[in-house]
């Protein structure tokens, strides 16, 4: 066994980067403005497709439908000036929200026409599909939504993470992290740390090494995106030991 194996790490510190939806989405500096609603769409705009599909048994194509037009809502209307973070949780909020959206479009009889003048978004619809959950039998949406939400979080960490490791010459980093903690292993017999430095032509010693950097970067990163999706620090320090069992010190 080797001590460098939990993702969450040994470091109960916070990452200083980035803040919080709510100070972003009200900062004086337009770039800052428009980070905040990026790092929404990002971390968001899945689990909302995947929630309007299952909650509200959505066909693919108003599934799509209603999630342009609700992240288009989210930067036109002030949408964050209702929202208290002493109140809820921003994901609470945001379901809330979608939930809302959603159920005023159906009392309409579906406003919202394909091809509208609303702004679109470029999402990969067609991916966020094919990896829906295989049942609709979900009653807990809550849960459900945040669930789907950690996936996206850890999926954005994962791509940012290879298109590091790829322009820094990390290569092994990243392909050893594939191996051993990415890959399913209740499929198959897990890879030993011995084994992996003979397919690589490196030492054990290597290979610790090498794992023990790519996963701080790793949880920096889910870290980072995870502090820019929620509403509040205190939020962010709960999420965080929810997902790793780090705690402000």
């Amino acid at each position: 066994m080797h001590n460098d194996t939990d993702l969450g790490g040994p470091s109960a510190e916070f990452p200083p980067t980035k803040c919080t939806i709510l100070a972003a989405s009200s900062s004086p500096d337009p770039e800052v403005r428009r980070q905040a609603f990026d790092s929404i769409i990002a971390a968001y705009w899945k689990p909302i497709y995947r929630y309007i599909r299952i909650r509200w048994k959505a066909s693919n194509d108003d599934a799509k439908d209603l999630t342009q037009a609700f992240l288009a809502q989210t930067l036109e209307k002030p949408f964050f000036d209702r929202y208290d973070p002493a109140v809820t949780k921003f994901r609470t909020y945001l379901r809330s929200c979608i939930d809302k959206f959603v159920a005023n479009e159906q009392k309409s009889a579906g406003r919202i026409k394909r091809g509208g003048h609303l702004q679109h978004f470029s999402l990969d619809f067609d991916g966020a599909e094919s990896d829906l959950p295989a049942s609709s039998a979900a009653t807990d949406f809550d849960d459900f939504f945040y669930r789907e939400w950690v996936r996206q979080l850890f999926e954005l960490a994962v791509e940012g993470l290879r298109c590091q490791c790829e322009e820094n010459s990390h290569r092994v980093h990243f392909e050893l992290f594939e191996s051993y903690d990415l890959k399913d292993n209740q499929q198959t017999e897990p890879v030993s740390y011995a084994e992996l430095g003979e397919r690589y032509g490196i030492t054990v010693t290597q290979v610790t090494n090498y794992l023990a950097w790519v996963r701080r970067q790793f949880r920096g990163r889910v870290l980072d995106a995870l502090r820019a999706s929620t509403g509040s620090e205190e939020e962010f320090r709960l999420e965080a030991a929810r997902l790793f069992g780090v705690f402000s010190t």
